[in-house]
């Protein structure tokens, strides 16, 4: 456990120096912060060019807002903020054999398994410090501005999509443990997802994919429950576990 506690802090003061924590803190500040933002200021923006609509043709009426369109603004860009999120962490273990690093960590007794639970629970914290910063930011002002009751299930809504991101961060230490290659470690994350995705058009495995857990429309409308959700959340936990687990496995046998 002491291993384990130190090589997590020797992840957390690497992010730090780095820069990354900053980086991330300042992307999902933003990310939280554009969505009210752009909902706010559409009516404004759709005012000052419905001059130039309505000489193509087009009438432009009055156009009122609600937290429901910052909201739909917010799901709309996580899967941004994911993807820009593995990229700057998909080399988090490929940069340990870059650097030859590993090896001294190993000869002095490090068990293998404990490095990758170390990557898994720093990616982790990095993914739900950033998330729920983006959605305290965004909550904070919908509530002012507007009213966050109108909408349903929002608080299950955000921990769905929290999730399905946890899915994917879960890839970058399994790809690590196969592959040498950054690119080939966001190829993989791109991959699953593309793949959970064209699975759940099929309306009966649907329910079934992770990436369910992203179409927040349904939930936040009222139009689907909590309960609609509980089979992908299943699906989606035994896929994390077994990606850690798996990830283990091939680390162990990899040469470093």
């Amino acid at each position: 456990m002491k291993q384990l506690t130190a090589f997590l802090k020797k992840e957390v003061l690497e992010q730090i120096r780095t820069g990354k924590f900053v980086i991330i803190t300042i992307l999902f500040c933003i990310f939280g912060i554009m969505n009210p933002a752009i909902a706010k200021l559409t009516p404004a923006m759709m005012s000052l060019l419905s001059e130039q609509l309505e000489e193509s043709g087009l009438i432009v009426n009055d156009i009122t807002v609600d937290a429901s369109v910052s909201w739909q603004q917010f799901y709309k860009n996580m899967p941004i903020a994911l993807i820009i999120f593995i990229v700057l962490f998909a080399g988090i273990l490929i940069n340990e054999y870059q650097k030859n690093t590993l090896l001294n960590i190993l000869t002095k007794g490090m068990s293998r398994y404990k490095i990758i639970l170390s990557k898994t629970v720093i990616l982790s914290i990095l993914w739900t410090f950033g998330y729920f910063l983006s959605y305290g930011i965004t909550y904070a002002y919908n509530a002012y501005f507007w009213d966050n009751k109108i909408l349903y299930n929002i608080g299950f809504c955000a921990f769905c999509t929290y999730f399905a991101g946890l899915w994917l961060i879960s890839l970058i230490p399994l790809a690590s443990s196969i592959a040498k290659s950054v690119s080939i470690v966001m190829l993989t994350c791109g991959g699953a997802y593309i793949v959970s995705y064209l699975i759940s058009m099929l309306p009966k495995a649907s329910k079934y994919m992770p990436t369910h857990l992203m179409d927040f429309a349904p939930l936040l409308s009222g139009v689907l429950k909590s309960s609609d959700y509980i089979t992908a959340i299943i699906v989606t936990s035994v896929l994390i576990l077994f990606n850690i687990i798996l990830s283990i496995l091939l680390f162990n046998k990899k040469q470093i």
